[in-house]
């Protein structure tokens, strides 16, 4: 989760959509209309009639084990802050969902991997985030607080801190990753 960028997982910490008030192709002020019926009223321009969406963010992370461990980063910056989670962060534009999962994880935890199965997608009512997660194997590098993080840790299945954990989609993925990878036929 590095650069200037806020990262959110869940719906708790979401910040609601931003006030944009001019038309990015003419400057024209910016109004909610209802465009289509069935859809959420749009940002259009008076002017131009632009209509301005206000489209999701995805987010790509990954789940893996060190030592037989579950690796968790305390955040060290807002939303969060001082709550544990799994390395994680935006997808830039024309960056593969697998390139950015790969690339926040070496960046917050130090450790390289190499992507196994997709673990869930978690959005949330409220949350402009569509959290996209993957099963990960460690392949070089050494555990540490990368960037955001100021701990990085593996704790054992019956050791996860479930009431310290950052974000919903930290929850809902690590419990999904337990029962598919770590602790099968467990529901």
């Amino acid at each position: 989760m590095a650069h200037d960028k806020e990262h959110h997982h869940g719906h708790a910490h979401a910040h609601g959509a931003p006030e944009y008030r001019f038309c990015p192709k003419c400057g024209g002020a910016l109004e909610r209309r209802l465009v289509k019926n069935g859809e959420p009223k749009r940002l259009v321009c008076a002017g131009c009639s632009f209509i301005f969406y206000l489209d999701p963010k995805v987010v790509a992370g990954t789940v893996f084990t060190i030592g037989g461990g579950v690796v968790l980063l305390r955040r060290g910056v807002e939303p969060s802050l001082g709550k544990w989670v799994f390395p994680g962060g935006y997808v830039d534009r024309g960056e593969s969902v697998a390139d950015a999962a790969v690339r926040e994880t070496r960046e917050e935890s130090c450790v390289d991997v190499r992507l196994g199965p997709l673990v869930g997608v978690y959005s949330y009512a409220g949350s402009p985030n569509v959290i996209v997660v993957y099963a990960a194997e460690v392949t070089g590098g050494a555990l540490a607080a990368g960037d955001e993080s100021v701990e990085a840790r593996a704790f054992a299945p019956d050791a996860i801190p479930w009431t310290e954990l950052g974000f919903d989609s930290t929850r809902d993925a690590l419990r999904d990753y337990l029962r598919l990878y770590l602790r099968p036929g467990i529901e």
